[in-house]
């Protein structure tokens, strides 16, 4: 198939993202390898040569996926923070918007799992961009004297862990967990630690 181009009409717009929710649908449920760009269109109730005028193949619509977890995740993160009087409260609102996010969108979320074998490079990029931000904030917040002193980079990475690590457990494998207490006891133990 030829190279796929973005549409420019809000009809070609709204065709792309079409397909990209049957996409994010099917692969998400089945996995990239069951996935088939046939139920993908299927479910996205469009022709199968439609696909290809949107995406070259299903490893772009998955690379795109991914791209688009990262941008929604960092912005939901970032509006749930923005009012935030400081960097702790604004830990406890960035992990209860990520895990209300994952609530709503669980194919999405298990797509950027994925990825760390079909596209270890958008994987890599997805956790990359979101933890450079991160560390951004917290050295600001470090500046700000809103937090202790320490490696920005590795606190970071330990704190974006530990919110995947709840999203596995109380959103993907329980559907009906208490998302709120869950965010209490995390965000206790980020702001006090574990030492008695």
């Amino acid at each position: 198939m030829g190279r796929a181009t973005r549409p420019k009409t809000k009809r070609g717009l709204a065709r792309r993202a079409q397909i990209l929710r049957a996409a994010e649908e099917v692969i998400g449920t089945q996995g990239f390898s069951a996935a088939s760009i046939a139920e993908i269109t299927r479910v996205a109730d469009t022709a199968l040569g439609t696909f290809y005028i949107y995406f070259s193949s299903k490893e772009q619509v998955f690379r795109e996926l991914v791209h688009e977890m990262g941008q929604v995740t960092r912005a939901m993160v970032a509006g749930a923070v923005a009012d935030a009087p400081d960097r702790i409260a604004a830990e406890r609102a960035g992990l209860a918007a990520f895990l209300r996010f994952v609530q709503a969108r669980p194919a999405l979320y298990r797509i950027v799992e994925e990825a760390r074998f079909v596209d270890p490079d958008a994987h890599r990029n997805y956790f990359t961009l979101f933890g450079t931000a991160y560390a951004a904030q917290l050295r600001a917040a470090q500046d700000k004297g809103e937090i202790t002193e320490g490696d920005a980079e590795v606190r970071a990475w330990a704190l974006m862990g530990m919110a995947k690590a709840l999203g596995d457990r109380y959103v993907l494998w329980d559907d009906s967990a208490d998302i709120d207490r869950v965010v209490d006891e995390a965000h206790r133990m980020i702001t006090r630690g574990l030492a008695p």
